[in-house]
Order: C-alpha cells, then structure tokens, then sequence
C-alpha cells in the first residue's frame, strides 16, 4: 500500500530524526549483521561481554562487591566459560539492592525506567540508558519482520493497557498517525469486544497481528466460529507465554500464515525469536549473552529434546560447533548493551532447551528450541469477562505495596486466592489496596481471600504460574465451541 511505503521510508524516519532516535539506523546495521557466520557473531559476543563486565566493575559498587567477595575479576574471563564463575543474580538482588545496581556513571542521568512483575509475580524496576533502548528496539523490529511484516504496515494487538493511552492527545495522535496500532483490550474481553476488534482488523488490514499466545487463541477461535476467513496479515507474533502447537494450528487455519513465536522480558526486551523457518527462536546475540544452568531433562521431553546431564551446572549456549547435546535448565542472561544498569548473570526465571543446531535460514545466531514457563490463565470475571492473566501482571500486582511475589488462584466464578510473599513494606494499606484492586479488575462481586506464604514454588517442569483458574478452560470451550 502507498501509505505503508510513506510511513516506511518518509514519516517514520522523520519522527525518528526529530525525537534524536537512531533506531532505525542501528536496524540496518542489525540486517546486515545477521548473517554473519557463527563464529563471528561469537567474536563480537565476546568483545561485547568483556566490555559489559569491566564497565561493571569499574562503575557499579553492588557488582564491585559482590565480585570482589567471589574472587573474581573481569580480567579472569579468557573465554565464555570462564563467567561460570561469577555470581548468578537473582530478582531478590534486584529488589533488594536496585539502586546499587546502578552505573555510577549514570547519576543524576535520565533513564527509562522500567517497572514489572514478569510472569513470576515478583516486582522489579530496571533502569536503561537511552541508546539501549534504541539499540533493544531495533533488535526487536528486526525480529518481527522475520514474521512477514514490514516496517511501516499497520499493527494489531491484543494486548493490555496499550501504551500510548498514557500519553493522552500527544499519545492518541501518535498512534493514529505513526504507529497506525488497533487494540484488543485483553484485560476485558468479551465476545462482543472480540467482535467489534475482528471488524476493526477487517478494516485496517494490518500487516501484523501481535499479542499473547491465549490470547491470539481465543481470538482465532472467535473468528473462526463467526466464519471469518478474510484477515490475512503478513505476519502474526506470539509472545509472553509459552505458543502450544494446539494454539499454532488454529492459529495458523484461521490467518493463513505461520504463526511466528517470540519470547523476551521487560529487564532486557527481545531475548530470542522464530525466523521464518519456525524451527526454533534465533538469540537476540547482539543485545544479550545466554547461559544454561543445565538440570535433568523434564519427563516427558518433546522429540526435539536431546540429552542433559543429571547434576546442575552451567554451560554458555553453544552454536555453529557442530553437532552435540541440547542443554536444558535455567536461563541466566548478560545484557550487552544497558550499561545504565548492567544485569550480568540474571537468572530469569524461565527454563529453556538450547542447542547447537545450525538454522537453515543461514542467521549465524544461536537458537533455543524451546522456552518453558510463563504460563498464565485468564480470570473469568462474575459477569463473563476474561481477563489475561499476563496483562494482570502490571496491572493487579505491580500495585500491592510489599508484595515481593504474587500469585492469583481463582477457584471459582466469585472467588480467587491471592497468594503474596511479602516483605516489611506490607501493611493494612496494602490489603486495602488489595481489596481496591479486586473490586477495580472483577468487579464488586467477585470474593477474595488473601494468603501470606513464605514462598510461591516453581511447578516440576520448571513454571511458575502466575495466574491458575481452575473454571477458565471449561468457560474457554463454551466460547470456541
């Protein structure tokens, strides 16, 4: 379309000029490096990695001590084995020791900041220079273009709180003008909602449709049940939860393109990626470096798993080294570009498979063959709404104060469990608070009992579920059916 070509090559680069935004210049750069050879992506890693922890050292006093107490010292690392011996940080450290974490060269400096739960229920805020984000976003629009989608095409999303309503007029405009977004509001849908969002994308046309994985589900399963077989967008990206290849087929029946897996987080943006092969998630490699803490392969492993070993240790994500077994634990993250507040060794919270598998689509970045974790129901509402229970993250728990880890049960129709890990900060304000959430996000009907634990345990598999209702799926089925 003409307006797609103009927003392509015309506006987008002129607002991108005026807000001082390199951007886009850094996406063709990204574009041209992707299919370096692996062990030039390697290479580069490296420099990056080294960089990172000297600047740490040198700059932030959380790392300076805690290194200096493991023994350990930037000069130590010759190779990316070597980092195994660096401590792992966890969420615990964030929470507790944020503003340590801090570049010291960064004070008094205006950073991003940006505040999430995740889908582990624990609260954190990460700082981020200005040209990280530029450089993670770029990444990012690199990795959705894999999908099909083209820069400057119209986007639909399904997704929460959509962004540029925080912004009012200036926002509004923005949106309608650059950014061209419709939004399905996942924290009330309805099948009237639903509809009224499927006439919209009927008229829009957008290249990409984006959103949860359940979410994307149940919007496919509407359409497909209202006999609609005329969206066809160039691309469609599931993300912020695990993609099951039960959603993908309906998925992909209902748009008629592959549907495109991606996986990140709010502490370092994109992490990894499907490309158009869709035989695992490219690593963002040139924004982060991954390790596996390798545990014993679930029990029922998927064909594509292979090997593991039985005792915890730690191993980089090997790649373009030929054949070798796949590594499955918990993945440990080095960001490479936030040097505002560096996370070396950040231990996510979510278990991945990786291998050493070279992609056929000739990337030289590594790839992971799957991403455990992240699961979350939706709430179903008093009156018949569904609430997502990945757009509850920032929305319900963000805003309990000192809840260090939350969890929602909902156990029935009217009534839910909030599970809290809880820390000084929580007080009488905070089950107020509680309560004025409940009410605000369910309505004044739905009952609630609140229960302080010690701590929210991980599932066998390696999950942590944030959201568990035990009446969605039975309510989901009569909606799909």
């Amino acid at each position: 379309m003409l307006l797609d070509t103009l927003n392509r090559h015309v506006i987008l680069p002129a607002v991108a000029a005026k807000r001082g935004s390199r951007h886009l210049r850094f996406l063709r750069q990204l574009e041209r490096t992707q299919f370096d050879p692996p062990e030039v992506v390697r290479e580069r890693q490296f420099r990056m990695l080294t960089a990172a922890l000297q600047h740490a050292w040198d700059t932030v006093p959380f790392y300076r001590r805690t290194w200096a107490a493991a023994g350990v010292h930037p000069s130590d690392v010759k190779s990316f084995a070597d980092l195994r011996h660096f401590p792992v940080v966890t969420k615990a450290d964030i929470r507790a020791h944020g503003r340590e974490m801090v570049s010291a060269v960064y004070a008094g400096q205006k950073l991003r900041v940006k505040t999430t739960s995740g889908s582990t229920g624990v609260p954190l805020a990460i700082s981020i220079d200005e040209p990280a984000v530029q450089w993670k976003y770029a990444c990012t629009l690199r990795a959705d273009q894999w999908s099909g989608y083209r820069l400057g095409q119209r986007v639909a999303k399904v997704w929460g709180n959509p962004e540029y309503r925080q912004f009012g007029l200036r926002g509004r405009v923005a949106n309608a003008v650059v950014d061209r977004a419709v939004y399905l509001d996942t924290l009330n849908l309805t099948p009237a909602r639903i509809a009224e969002f499927t006439a919209a994308v009927r008229r829009h046309r957008p290249g990409l449709i984006f959103g949860h994985a359940h979410s994307l589900y149940l919007l496919a399963c509407q359409m497909k049940k209202a006999g609609v077989t005329d969206v066809r967008p160039n691309g469609i990206i599931s993300t912020a939860m695990p993609l099951h290849d039960w959603q993908r087929s309906v998925i992909e029946e209902v748009f008629g393109v592959p549907a495109t897996n991606r996986y990140g987080c709010e502490e370092v943006s994109l992490i990894a990626c499907e490309c158009e092969k869709h035989r695992g998630l490219h690593v963002a490699a040139e924004s982060v470096f991954t390790e596996v803490e390798i545990q014993p392969l679930p029990p029922t492993p998927s064909p594509k798993r292979r090997g593991g070993e039985n005792k915890a240790s730690c191993s980089p994500l090997r790649f373009g080294e030929g054949p070798g077994e796949g590594l499955y634990g918990n993945l440990l993250l080095t960001d490479l570009v936030n040097f505002a507040m560096p996370l070396i060794r950040y231990r996510v919270g979510d278990v991945v498979t990786a291998t050493d598998r070279r992609c056929e689509c000739g990337r030289g970045l590594p790839l992971l063959e799957a991403i455990q974790g992240r699961e979350a129901d939706y709430v179903v509402t008093p009156a018949g709404g569904l609430i997502s229970g990945i757009s509850l993250t920032e929305n319900f728990a963000m805003h309990i104060p000192g809840a260090a880890q939350v969890q929602i049960v909902q156990e029935t129709r009217t009534h839910l469990r909030v599970r809290l890990v809880v820390d000084d900060a929580f007080t009488d304000a905070s089950r107020r608070k509680i309560a004025e959430l409940v009410a605000e996000m369910f309505g004044p009907t739905m009952r609630y009992d609140v229960e302080l634990v010690d701590l929210i345990p991980q599932e066998p598999s390696g999950k942590y579920r944030f959201c568990i209702s035990k009446v969605a799926a039975d309510y989901l089925k009569e909606l799909s059916a």
